[in-house]
């Protein structure tokens, strides 16, 4: 029998605390056929992801509009759904060269539960309220609850306060909506069905998890003008292998020789955004600087406001990689 909740009722209702029958022998199978199993249940979080495609698509629009006024997103979860967002989180810096503090991920018990699992605080509805407040979250910003089973005190009390100061609030959860409300603007549902391991939501429930926040991230930093064609202009150049992913797009979009890319890099104190408006446009890095301050931030649209004779020619940078 399953324990009542601290929410006062039993969970064995919902959708991924649910037996998978596909699975009723796992324990019997030779490895080969465990492994076959796996593979063909784990088809399951992408049509889930597809089929939230909807709220996915509003949240996107809705996220990158609070974030141009000057808001920040926040993702707030316990164990494997907080760890996936501070993951999210984590990546959007060296990816997409956004300050850290524009996209944050909030998990119950802190870095320490990163490594060690502290899944006890998750009861605990206050707690989510006032990481989020430590923080400094406010009413412009946006909150991204995320709870597998939807029922998680500490993100239910994070999203609740966050609705009621006017935040965007967002939920995103593996359970029908019927099955566990949550106080949000845009509900996004992941239905992935029950786990081949009874209950472990780190499964097919982490992987849609994981699937819907890539999408989300990139989405809103597409919105956000950090991409040009299919590259990540805004990337941080931060190692080697940075170096050379942003030295491709510039040899890429740009039709230029190694040598040549190196030295535009530099003089772009590694931006490859401005480097291409550079080579584009004939600016120094200063002028550039002020061009895309007043015309972008997406570099499209900085390059649709050069003169007529700056946009044409060798110099002009291509949406898609040269064949």
């Amino acid at each position: 029998m399953t324990r009542p909740g601290p929410t006062g009722f039993d969970r064995g209702h919902l959708l991924t605390e649910q037996a998978n029958p596909a699975s009723e022998g796992l324990d019997t199978l030779e490895t080969a056929a465990l492994v076959q199993l796996f593979c063909d249940n784990d088809l399951e979080p992408q049509r889930a992801v597809a089929s939230a495609a909807p709220a996915l698509e509003a949240a996107i629009d809705a996220i990158a509009d609070r974030l141009r006024q000057g808001g920040r997103l926040f993702y707030l979860g316990a164990g494997t759904s907080g760890r996936l967002g501070v993951l999210d989180a984590a990546e959007c810096p060296p990816t997409f060269c956004s300050d850290p503090e524009l996209v944050q991920g909030v998990l119950a018990g802190g870095a320490p539960a990163l490594l060690r699992s502290s899944e006890g605080l998750e009861d605990q509805a206050q707690a989510g309220c006032n990481d989020l407040n430590q923080r400094g979250f406010a009413g412009g910003d946006c909150l991204v609850g995320i709870a597998a089973g939807g029922t998680t005190p500490y993100v239910l009390g994070g999203l609740a306060m966050a609705q009621s100061i006017g935040a965007l609030t967002v939920a995103m959860a593996c359970v029908p909506t019927e099955q566990a409300p949550m106080p949000c603007d845009i509900d996004i549902r992941l239905l992935t069905g029950a786990e081949l391991l009874t209950g472990s939501t780190r499964l097919k429930a982490g992987t849609a998890t994981k699937m819907a926040l890539n999408i989300l991230s990139t989405g809103v930093m597409v919105r956000l003008g950090k991409v040009h064609g299919n590259r990540m202009v805004d990337v941080a150049v931060t190692n080697s292998k940075l170096e050379d992913r942003a030295l491709r797009i510039l040899r890429d979009l740009a039709d230029l020789p190694a040598e040549r890319a190196l030295a535009l890099l530099a003089a772009a104190g590694g931006s490859v955004k401005l480097a291409l408006l550079m080579q584009a446009s004939g600016l120094d890095v200063t002028a550039a600087q002020a061009h895309l301050a007043g015309h972008g931030p997406g570099l499209r649209a900085a390059l649709a406001a050069l003169p007529a004779r700056q946009g044409e020619g060798p110099g002009r940078v291509k949406a898609e990689p040269s064949g």
